[in-house]
């Protein structure tokens, strides 16, 4: 007994009992100021960012595409023309390929003009047009496909040759606010460009980028199954109600099952392990044979293999049979916490609703580091630089090629044919611009910073107010009107510093491994084994880390959400709290991790297994009411109600898993506070009562408890 009171010491101190102490106290102050106010500092700083990239920022080089000048297309003077053409559009995938020309912004090097609509009707120029004049050929046939400000009096071949207008028009579809031609169009005969090639190009192009009617169907399947989806989404909301209501009444079945189904696959490995290790001990398979090679498939095929895995196997049966046995106790106390857990719940059904406000909080945050980060990446200066068709040409060897040039000055007199002046990129001048890569590592620090914080807020409020719960000595007469809110207001007013200190904590360690990540991403061309190996152990070490660090936080709110002190003090009450309890704790976080995957397995299994039967026409006999959609992509409803069902489902199981640790530090609190006497009285169910073989000397619901 002595070496256990002192092996308990190492890690602090018990909790004292107090007789004023009647759960989360109400009387406490503001924690962590100053993280407080260097918190709403970089919020205000977040802010400027944003409004600094609201003012030097232009959406537009996103949302609409450019022409050979820089002008945007359906803005401006080009309104009434939304589209983009291309005078050889097979220039873009002739020389280079779909992705390439996909991350450029579809930029390709032919002349590009703003157009009211795209060309419905194939069309070349004939010989006997080249020496009639541009009014005559194009715009008095309404082609309106040449460069702004081409004389109508200029020649067609001289239009041709300087490129000016194009030599040739196929049937095209908008798609991504540029014409895209048509797969099946009729392509006419073209000089250095075989049919075979442009068919090609065609059909590549449209594959790779030709979303309008892949985006028309999606809609169309949306309009027809909405209702549907949300049906789906409404029983996976019913279904995950009822997995927790319900589990006040089958926790300790479920787990049964589960540790039984548990064991039963591990036993089954054992066997398959066995049947394969003796077959191919039986044909002579050995590794002596095979000796070391890199084809990983082939080690499957020796007897050593499936020894070794039936070893490991029998190895974790014989430890979770041994656990099952000497910490069966343990066990059915985790069953308890998790039925206590479920009346909690449901006697405030209200804390189930509150991730759709974590939801509605990280949606804002997320919404505004992409705008910033948007309006930021184009807040550049536009450049123009002189630019030929072919400037191997005569003529071209003294022209100016790739200099600077302004697009509203007059083009100076050469003679290289179709000398023009371009738009290229976006110039990096200016202080903000000189400061986008700080401003954007400031808006991604803002963005991990603001996500963390608002997870924070959620598991102190919801701690909150399960504390309210346990601590509520006559239930539920002794529970708050309104614990949400008032776990709610209560939290926001005095610890907002300390939610912000814990969420900065764990976003220097994430930004860490993003910043590892890049390095990795860089040097995985590199062929240096030793350096590749550094960097995975950083890794490693800080997944690790950051994995101790969000169970670390989590824990310290629950105890700034019961006693209100700052996140250094809780969180090494917390530690030392758990480190006394350390084998109730690996127990119960076992036993609640499988049970609420089982339910999220079951919620999204089910509401897939529906989806697929519904939306395939496979159950008949519904009625007319109930007949399934014609739809395109029968799969798009089926991954929406999958993906639907996982979120509701892990937003309803986080509230809980939240409720089970708020009461499980509750609970130990509860037995280093109290003894049960009629001063001492325990605050645990009746159901934990019994199974730790003890009792109160003041029932509840018989005794009031002293003052």
């Amino acid at each position: 007994m002595g070496g256990k009171q002192d092996q308990d010491e190492n890690y602090g101190k018990p909790a004292k009992y107090d007789p004023s102490f009647r759960g989360p106290i109400k009387n406490r102050s503001c924690t962590d100021i100053i993280c407080c106010v260097l918190f709403f500092v970089f919020i205000l700083g977040y802010i400027a960012v944003g409004l600094v990239a609201w003012v030097y920022g232009d959406p537009q080089q996103v949302l609409y595409p450019r022409n050979s000048t820089g002008a945007y297309c359906g803005v401006g003077q080009n309104k009434d023309k939304p589209y983009l053409l291309y005078f050889n559009i097979f220039s873009c995938v002739l020389t280079t390929n779909i992705i390439a020309v996909a991350k450029n912004g579809l930029e390709c090097p032919t002349p590009q003009v703003c157009v009211s609509s795209c060309p419905v009707v194939p069309w070349t120029v004939d010989p006997e047009q080249l020496s009639q004049t541009v009014e005559k050929v194009f715009y008095a046939a309404n082609r309106n496909f040449c460069l702004p400000g081409v004389s109508g009096d200029m020649e067609v071949l001289e239009s041709l040759q300087l490129e000016l207008c194009p030599s040739f028009l196929l049937p095209s579809t908008p798609a991504l606010g540029r014409c895209f031609p048509w797969s099946n169009s009729t392509v006419p005969e073209l000089t250095g460009i075989s049919n075979t090639s442009i068919s090609q190009g065609i059909s590549g192009l449209l594959d790779g980028l030709n979303g309008r009617d892949i985006s028309v169907k999606i809609f169309e399947d949306f309009a027809q199954s909405w209702y549907w989806i949300l049906v789906a989404l409404g029983v996976a909301l019913v279904l995950s109600l009822l997995f927790i209501l319900l589990l006040r009444l089958v926790a300790g079945p479920l787990v049964f099952v589960l540790i039984v189904g548990v064991l039963g696959v591990l036993a089954y490995g054992i066997y398959h392990c066995w049947k394969e290790y003796r077959m191919l001990r039986d044909q002579g398979a050995s590794i002596s044979q095979l000796g070391i090679t890199t084809n990983l498939s082939a080690y499957g095929k020796v007897q050593e293999t499936w020894l070794a895995a039936l070893i490991v196997l029998a190895v974790l049966e014989g430890i979770l049979l041994l656990m099952l046995i000497f910490l069966r106790q343990r066990i059915r106390i985790a069953i308890s916490l998790l039925e206590e857990a479920s009346k909690a719940v449901g006697q405030m059904m209200s804390t189930m609703f509150y991730p759709l406000v974590t939801f509605v909080l990280l949606l804002i945050c997320i919404a505004y580091w992409a705008m910033t980060a948007l309006y930021l990446a184009t807040s550049g200066q536009p450049q123009y630089v002189f630019w030929a068709p072919n400037a191997t040409l005569p003529g071209c060897e003294k022209a100016l090629m790739n200099t600077s040039c302004d697009p509203l000055a007059q083009t100076p007199n050469t003679s290289c044919p179709g000398l023009m002046c371009v738009f290229q990129g976006y110039l990096s001048k200016g202080l903000v611009q000189r400061s986008l890569f700080n401003l954007q590592i400031y808006g991604v620090l803002g963005l991990f910073w603001t996500i963390n914080w608002v997870l924070a807020l959620g598991q102190c409020v919801l701690a909150g107010a399960f504390a309210s719960f346990y601590w509520a000595f006559h239930k539920p007469r002794d529970i708050p009107t309104f614990p949400l809110s008032a776990a709610f207001i209560r939290t926001l007013r005095y610890h907002t510093g300390s939610l912000a200190f814990g969420a900065l904590i764990l976003t220097l360690v994430q930004i860490a491994r993003v910043i590892l990540e890049y390095i990795d991403h860089k040097l995985r061309g590199a062929q240096n084994p030793m350096a590749r190996c550094i960097l995975c152990c950083f890794k490693c070490c800080l997944w690790c880390l950051e994995k101790f660090i969000k169970f670390l936080n989590r824990n310290a709110y629950i105890m700034i959400a019961v006693y209100g002190k700052n996140f250094c003090v809780s969180a090494k009450n917390a530690f030392m709290l758990l480190m006394r309890n350390i084998i109730r704790v690996v127990v119960l976080d076992k036993v609640t991790d499988l049970l609420l995957f089982f339910g999220k397995l079951l919620v999204v299994g089910g509401v897939g297994v529906l989806s697929f039967f519904f939306f395939t026409g496979r159950i008949q006999g519904l009625g007319k009411d109930f007949e399934n959609p014609h739809l395109n992509y029968y799969w798009l409803p089926i991954m929406t109600s999958i993906m639907g069902a996982y979120v509701i489902a892990s937003g309803f199981f986080s509230v809980f898993g939240m409720c089970v640790d708020t009461l499980f530090l509750c609970f130990l609190e509860d037995l280093e506070r109290n003894d049960g006497s009629v001063d001492r009285p325990y605050y645990m169910s009746k159901s934990l009562l019994k199974i730790l073989g003890k009792k109160n000397a003041a029932p509840q619901g018989d005794k009031k408890r002293k003052k």
